[in-house]
């Protein structure tokens, strides 16, 4: 928009207009989309729409005007009234060129401010009744110095910005109307519509003055922090082009010189590295003095390697944050059912993980471990997360370390310092937010070099691990985007804070069943396959595998049940590669005895069954649950109780209450006994396998079995095994590793488990083959036991 001093308008007669003319009642409106009319000011309109050069046809055939109002909804080519401001100004055409492309160009000048009060025609144009809004002038001093501060404000606007005439000083400086120069100065400046719209409405001269100068600091503002953004780039490209130019110098005077230039070709490709990072301030201001220091360093010193290998660490490392997660759980639980076979809940515990993880950041800090017994896919659970997450996945083990510097590094005054195992994993995954398994982080115990554990503290918790130093850095690395899994075998050697920062997710082990179905399905193709054996030419039946699991293995997972089928093909693949093997065949049980030779497993079931002071107790290791056989056997004596079989503190406990229950109900556990009977005989009670120590207070009630069997002649049934705590009042308390027992028990042919009624609810956990296979009791009181355990006393006949 311009001010208009070099046009006239003229009536439709062609004679010159001295002065607005008046209001009419009614006038066309045309919408204006990008654009807001002002008074007294020229606006250079494009009209192309039909309904549209109508109007203008209309208009010229007329008196020649016209409303023009601003659009709520700019990107609407043909608004309807509702998408239109109220209020706009009168326009009268001064100038009108036609466009080949049958548009036309219009200069129109600005005229009185109106408000729309009622629309009458919407076809073929818009057509409304209006009223003038005047302005509402009150000179003062007040408004004085408004006009001069916007005057002032926006000459310096002028001066500043090169999208502004240099035109507009002097029409600006020369205004002396209040109004027009609010009108002049709004239809310049670069403000949103709806502000020019604003000051359009505002009638009042004084607040629209007041609003201009809030609208012409604002812009000052921006104008101000621009140009210190660009002094500040332009500086950086100065001195960028200043470095550039002497770095060429330098290299002229030493090549002039004839001095060798390794060093600094060394340096310059490890300043490029670090340019192509994004790294930290800390970081960046730390790898610019190093780079200092190596060039000031001559390359036959110690020191200059120890730089130099500083340096290479850090541009070898990620810096840079990693992108959001977008994680497809349809696609991670395929993976995960491809990738492992039952485990149905820890696959659901991980997909939840997962799930919570692509919705919210809060996750990131939750830290998931595997504990289970060795076998059963812990590790490859941490590569599948990986897989599922499409992220870079690395293991660092940690069993058996015992010196903190493995962990956080060793500071760069010791000869060979090194980084610590979480940073270099860091570099050789290549990204801020890999998967890192922790594998065995129960093995880690303190040494002389420090406590390794209470540096995993700071690795693994959320709240620290955001600003993690390596004593080789010295830097704060980022560790917050990992995703940590840990692995563990018994989760009583972790430090209690460092397993307060973790998520337990346990993995009981396989049943039988599930470990036939993971052999047919992964074992057994992956050993045929690593054998040199081509496919269908050995395959092994259901009847030679079970035979494997039943006589030749004995663990809760399923490593030794792949050694067993590696030690089958590795012989099988000899006899062809000696030429006598067959050339197709299906492995029997019997082949397969033959192959393996001798079970290496032995059946203790019944070994004792028939004996009385013998019962079957259950016993949670690191392997897995297993059966312990509690012996009891009476001398005569005075009441002594011994105990053998290398019994922790807890266990020899447990023992003593059960021996001390039995005291004082004799006449209900064996009322065929003398009343005497515990004063008279002294009480040995072992625990086989006295190699091996055993604690814990779960074979209270195998102890307490096996006594009331001794005591009154009565075997315990070789089909029951049992686990509980008792206390001196016959109580049945409850015990963890339930379900790792039972599968134990099912392992070895037990087809009863009694066991606290508090552990009740875990039978939920328990794989439909144990539930269908086993069957449980669940009692309160050592009575309860007594009654399913021992077989019923024999009939005498009369």
């Amino acid at each position: 928009m311009t001010s208009l001093s070099d046009l006239v308008i003229v009536d439709a007669d062609g004679n010159p207009v001295d002065g607005p003319p008046d209001v009419p009642a009614a006038l066309a409106v045309l919408p204006l989309r990008d654009n807001v009319p002002y008074p007294d000011l020229v606006i250079p309109l494009a009209v192309g729409q039909e309904r549209s050069l109508k109007l203008i046809d209309d208009a010229l055939s007329g008196d020649r005007r016209f409303v023009m109002v601003a659009s709520r909804e700019p990107e609407i080519e043909a608004p309807d009234p509702e998408q239109l401001y109220e209020v706009g100004v009168i326009g009268t055409i001064a100038r009108m060129m036609k466009v080949p492309d049958g548009s036309s160009r219009l200069l129109v000048q600005g005229g009185q401010r109106v408000k729309i009060t009622r629309w009458t025609q919407r076809t073929p144009y818009l057509v409304a009744t209006i009223e003038e809004l005047p302005d509402v002038v009150e000179e003062s001093d007040e408004l004085t110095a408004l006009v001069r501060e916007v005057q002032r404000t926006f000459l310096e606007i002028v001066e500043s910005v090169p999208y502004l005439p240099e035109e507009l000083r002097l029409a600006v400086a020369n205004i002396e109307d209040a109004s027009q120069l609010s009108h002049l100065i709004a239809s310049a400046l670069r403000i949103t519509p709806g502000e020019k719209q604003e000051l359009l409405e505002e009638v009042d001269v004084e607040r629209r003055l007041r609003r201009l100068v809030q609208l012409l600091a604002r812009e000052l503002d921006v104008i101000s922090i621009g140009t210190r953004i660009q002094d500040q780039v332009q500086s950086e490209l100065d001195k960028g082009q200043r470095e550039f130019v002497l770095r060429q110098q330098l290299r002229a005077i030493q090549a002039e010189l004839g001095e060798d230039d390794d060093s600094q070709r060394e340096i310059d490709e490890l300043r490029a590295r670090l340019d192509a990072h994004t790294l930290p301030e800390e970081v960046r201001k730390t790898a610019d003095r190093e780079l200092g220091r190596l060039a000031a360093i001559p390359a036959a010193s110690p020191e200059h390697g120890v730089v130099r290998t500083y340096l290479e660490w850090i541009a070898d490392l990620p810096w840079e944050p990693a992108e959001s997660d977008d994680i497809d759980l349809p696609l991670a639980k395929d993976i995960l059912d491809g990738d492992h076979f039952g485990l149905e809940q820890v696959k659901d515990r991980i997909l939840e993980h997962l799930a919570v993880l692509s919705l919210s950041d809060e996750a990131r800090g939750t830290i998931l471990c595997l504990a289970g017994p060795p076998g059963v896919g812990k590790t490859s659970l941490g590569r599948s997360i990986a897989r599922a997450m499409d992220r870079s996945f690395q293991r660092l083990s940690v069993g058996g370390v015992r010196d903190e510097a493995e962990i956080r590094g060793h500071r760069r005054t010791y000869v060979g310092a090194m980084p610590g195992s979480v940073i270099r994993a860091m570099r050789d995954a290549g990204s801020t937010n890999p998967v890192l398994l922790v594998d065995e982080i129960d093995k880690m115990s303190a040494g002389y070099g420090g406590d390794p554990t209470a540096a995993m503290l700071e690795v693994l918790d959320p709240e620290q691990n955001a600003t993690f130093r390596d004593h080789f850095l010295d830097l704060p690395y980022d560790l917050s985007g990992v995703t940590f899994v840990c692995t563990a075998n018994e989760l009583d050697r972790i430090p209690g804070p460092l397993r307060d920062r973790m998520e337990i997710v346990t993995i009981a082990g396989y049943t039988e069943r599930e470990k036939l179905e993971i052999a047919k399905r992964y074992l057994v193709p992956r050993q045929i396959e690593r054998a040199g054996l081509k496919r269908g030419q050995l395959s092994f039946g259901d009847a030679a595998l079970k035979v494997i699991i039943a006589e030749y293995t004995r663990e809760a997972g399923v490593r030794g049940l792949d050694r067993a089928i590696r030690t089958v093909t590795r012989k099988i693949a000899r006899q062809v590669a000696e030429g006598n093997g067959p050339g197709r065949t299906t492995l029997s049980a019997a082949r397969v005895r033959e192959l393996l030779g001798n079970q290496r497993r032995e059946k203790q079931r019944r070994r004792r069954a028939s004996e009385p002071g013998v019962a079957s107790g259950l016993a949670w290791t690191p392997v897995g649950g297993d059966v312990l056989y509690i012996e009891a056997a009476a001398t005569p004596g005075g009441g002594r109780l011994q105990l053998t079989g290398q019994l922790g503190d807890v266990m020899r406990e447990s023992a003593q209450a059960a021996f001390t229950w039995l005291r004082g109900h004799v006449e209900v556990v064996a009322p065929e006994a003398p009343a005497d009977w515990f004063k008279t005989h002294d009480v040995h009670v072992h625990v086989p396998a006295g190699a091996i120590p055993k604690d814990g207070p779960s074979a209270g009630i195998t102890i307490a079995t096996a006594l009331a069997s001794l005591i009154s002649g009565r075997p315990v049934r070789d089909d029951v095994a049992m686990t509980g705590e008792i206390t001196l009042t016959g109580a049945v308390l409850p015990i963890g590793g339930l379900k790792e027992k039972a599968l134990g028990a099912q392992d070895l042919g037990y087809k009863t488990v009694i066991a606290p009624a508090r552990n009740a609810s875990d039978l939920e956990d328990f794989p439909d083959s144990l539930k269908e296979s086993v069957d449980f009791h669940f009692v309160e009181r050592i009575d309860e036991v007594l009654e399913i355990a021992l077989r019923a006393r024999a009939r005498t006949r009369r």
